[in-house]
This record gives structure tokens, C-alpha cells and sequence, in this order.
């Protein structure tokens, strides 16, 4: 087992708001492709999902410390799903931000703690594989996915605190919300209406379409509900712990053209559940993803992740797919994180959630659907911020150029009103030559070493008052 010494750079960032200040890089956080995690696995994926423990973020002379809960996915898939286990990976945090030139990394240390097993109601473990079952209702939980294994399969994407220790974490397969306690034992799940449910042939089928390794199968896209892999990407619970926000990575099956999904996936909906006693839909909002030109042709930015600031604004990381290091190109297109702003925005609960309730017939969103306004908050491709750092978005495509997949977020008070740490990380796919995992070595077929880098930035977020 190697142990996981993370050294990672912070780097200052501010958005561009009235009387704050532009987002700034400082520090930037490398942890190797080959690392093992305390399972003898490889440490992988954990960019997936980011969560700072309740009270852990302190100031420490000119820097911080804190503890980390960081997510992984559903394991090395790019050769099929495997049975990895879904588990939590901590780490220690010691930032000392430099807002000067270094050209170097190092400002951020990552000290691994070790990992958090997560497991069913039952105490079982959990899955990676692809489902192909479903478990039905029971014990207070709706009906689950299931791989061949018979184990409860997931697809863990994003995290949040849920007090006493426990915590909330978003999925794909489902897309359900699911709750654990401290010790990793799942206690409840919250289901979405019905338009958001796989559904094939008129049954529930929560395949992704990824079948096990040395398995072929082919299961097609669902008819309606979330599209393979683009399931709960972002979700987030507000500072005051009382309200859960959550939404898709693009467009359900109905809210988009079959004909051309790709291009017509940009309407998502955003759940909000109150979580102060058992969690209740309150709203429903339609919010319309960026989109981008890539040779003449449109691209939408599906998003990857989602912060709460407070009841109603929320941060969004939306970005393209196959651009950087290890990736068809070099360069990305589109990576940012923009500003959401609930006011003024339609509330749709309950009059699109049946199964095959559409927002957005063949792509396109209802007049009278008023959507989340939208802004741009941050820049992450920003040349002028990744040089500083030695890094960079675009050629030469080498271990500088950052990853595709950025998938997590958490923000800290940065000691000034208004200033804050935002931290940014990658999920690197568990892409390495030298990987173990579910009893088996592997060497992904990109033949690269693609590190985990988490960024971090200071950054200015005004007081709106509300």
C-alpha cells in the first residue's frame, strides 16, 4: 500500500461581481494516478464528489486547515464496470495560498486519512456493475437498483453533510439521493418523480448500459427518465442544513430531441427538497445549460456539479467532454462555473413529474417556463490563472494539461467578508498503467498516468441581502 502524501497548490480566485474582486488561483493539489487507497485499491475517481467536515475549516497564521470527504464513482469502467465497493476518502488539508507567480505546485498538502466503506441498509455491500435487477421496496426505501451479484449498484457522484456526522450523496443509476449515517450505512433514499425514472419497454430499468468487464450486452437508451450517465451529477444541501438542492447532468429522455440528444440535452430540472423533518418536493425549476460552438457545430455544457450559497443562489459547473490530457483533444472548449439564481424562475413542481412529463418537447423549453437566470462566475481554463501554476488548457496534451473531468466543489470563508476559498476537483476516471482494483490489476487503454488535481481559488461572493 502507498501511502497517500497529497501535495496540493490553492489557488485565489474572485468572480467579477460589483465591488468584489476577480477570481484568483492559489494553489494547485497533485495526487499520482497510481496511488493506493487504505483498501489496497487504487485511489481514484475521489474527484467525483467533494465535502469539507462540518466545523473541520480553520485559519491557521496565513493559511487554513481543514478535513476533506472526498467521492469516488463507481470505479474504473472505461473497460467495463467493476464490483467496486462505494466508499468515502479523507484527507487532512493544509493550504498556504500564494497569489504570486511560483510555477510550481505545492502550496496545498493532502494528507490521506483513509477510507469510509459505504454500505446498504442491511450492512452489505455495495456495487459498481451495471445494474440489471431491481430490489423492490422495502424497509422504508423505494424500489433499488441491483447488479448480478445481487448487491445494491451505484454510481456515486456528489456529497453533502447531513448532521450527527451522516451525509447525503447523489447518484446515477437511480437517480436517487441517498442518506448514510456516520458509519456508512445507508438509512434512507429519496426517489424523484416519476419523470425521472429510467423506464424501458414500460418497465423501471436502471441499466447505464455499461456492462461488467468480459460481459456484452446492449440495453439502448431508456425510453424516458435520465439518460445513461447523466444522472444526479450535482447536489447540494444549503449552509442552514434545511434545504436539499439537486439536479440532473443533462436533459431527461422527454425534455429532449432522440434525433439529435447531444445537441438538444440542455433543459434540466432542479429538485429543491425541504430536509428539516422527512425530505419534501417544494420546488422545481427548469435551468437551461450553456452551450458552446465545436467545428461549426453547438455543444451543450452539461453540468458536473453544484455548490449551495445559500437559499437561492448556487454555484454550477458545466463544462464540455473530450477535451484535455488523455482525451480526443487537447483542448477544452468549455469549463466554467457559473451563478444560478432561483428568483424569478418558474416553479414547475407537479405539473411535469409524471413519467412521461415533458419540460421541454424535442429540446425545446415551454413558453411559459421561465428559466434559472444564469451567469458567469468563473472561468477554470483561464491560461492566465493555470500559467502562473504551471498549468494549462490546451497543447502540448502532457500532465500539465488538464484533465476532462472536473466533478467537485467546496467553498470556505477566505477570512475577509465577502472573500472566500473555492476548492475545484478532478475525477481522473482511475486512469493509470499500473491500477488494482476488485481483486484484478489493469492499465487502462489510454496509456497515460492521469493525476487527480484539485484546484483552489479565491474568490469574491457579495451579501444580496435576501
Amino acid at each position: 500500500m502507498r501511502a497517500a502524501l497529497i501535495l496540493l497548490c490553492l489557488l485565489p480566485a474572485f468572480p467579477a461581481f460589483a465591488g468584489g474582486e476577480a477570481p484568483t488561483l492559489v494553489g494547485v493539489a497533485r495526487v499520482p494516478a497510481d496511488a493506493v487507497d487504505s483498501q489496497g485499491e487504487t485511489l481514484g475517481g475521489f474527484g467525483s464528489g467533494m465535502m469539507l467536515v462540518p466545523g473541520s475549516w480553520k485559519p491557521v497564521g496565513s493559511g487554513f486547515k481543514a478535513r476533506v470527504a472526498m467521492l469516488p464513482d463507481r470505479g474504473w469502467n472505461t473497460a467495463g464496470t467493476t464490483d467496486y465497493r462505494a466508499r468515502l476518502q479523507t484527507f487532512d488539508v493544509a493550504l498556504a495560498p500564494d497569489d504570486g507567480n511560483p510555477g510550481h505546485e505545492g502550496q496545498l498538502k493532502l494528507t490521506y486519512k483513509g477510507a469510509l466503506l459505504l454500505t446498504d441498509n442491511k450492512g452489505v455491500a455495495t456495487t459498481g456493475l451495471d445494474p440489471v435487477a431491481v430490489r423492490p421496496a422495502q424497509a422504508g426505501l423505494p424500489d433499488l437498483p441491483v447488479a448480478a451479484n445481487g448487491h445494491v449498484s451505484l454510481d456515486n457522484e456528489s456529497v453533502a453533510p447531513a448532521g450527527k456526522g451522516g451525509f447525503w450523496i447523489g447518484e446515477e443509476y437511480g437517480p436517487y439521493v441517498y442518506r448514510y449515517d456516520a458509519g456508512g450505512r445507508m438509512t434512507g433514499a429519496i426517489r424523484p418523480p416519476d419523470a425521472f425514472i429510467p423506464m424501458r419497454a414500460g418497465k423501471e430499468n436502471f441499466s447505464s448500459n455499461n456492462p461488467p468487464r468480459g460481459t456484452q450486452y446492449d440495453s439502448g437508451d431508456p425510453d424516458t427518465g435520465r439518460q445513461n450517465n447523466q444522472g444526479f451529477e450535482g447536489m447540494s444541501v444549503s449552509p442552514d442544513g434545511r434545504t436539499l438542492f439537486v439536479v440532473n447532468q443533462s436533459a431527461l429522455r422527454q425534455d429532449l430531441d432522440p434525433a439529435d440528444a447531444k445537441a438538444s440535452r440542455r433543459n434540466v430540472r432542479l429538485l429543491v427538497y425541504d430536509i428539516a423533518g422527512a425530505p419534501r418536493l417544494v420546488h422545481e425549476y427548469a435551468v437551461q445549460l450553456p452551450t458552446y460552438q465545436d467545428g461549426g457545430k453547438t455543444g451543450v455544457a452539461a453540468q458536473s456539479e453544484m455548490l449551495a450559497i445559500d437559499d437561492h443562489r448556487l454555484l454550477l459547473l458545466c463544462r464540455d467532454s473530450g477535451g484535455g490530457f488523455a482525451s480526443k483533444r487537447a483542448q477544452s472548449l468549455y469549463r466554467r462555473i457559473e451563478m444560478l439564481d432561483l428568483h424569478g424562475a418558474t416553479d414547475i413542481a407537479g405539473r411535469y413529474d409524471d413519467r412521461a412529463g415533458s419540460i421541454a418537447p424535442r429540446g425545446v423549453l415551454r413558453a411559459d417556463i421561465t428559466p434559472v437566470a444564469m451567469s458567469d462566475f468563473l472561468d477554470l481554463n483561464d491560461n492566465a490563472q493555470l500559467n502562473r501554476f504551471g498549468l494549462h488548457n490546451g497543447a502540448p496534451a502532457d500532465s500539465h494539461d488538464l484533465y476532462e473531468k472536473w466533478e467537485s466543489l467546496a467553498l470556505a470563508p477566505a477570512g475577509k467578508p465577502g472573500q472566500y476559498i473555492l476548492l475545484v476537483g478532478s475525477d481522473n476516471d482511475f486512469i493509470t498503467r499500473h491500477g488494482h482494483m476488485a481483486g484484478q490489476d489493469y492499465q487502462d487503454e489510454a496509456n497515460a498516468e492521469v493525476d487527480t488535481l484539485v484546484m483552489a481559488w479565491r474568490v469574491s461572493i457579495p451579501d444580496t441581502g435576501h
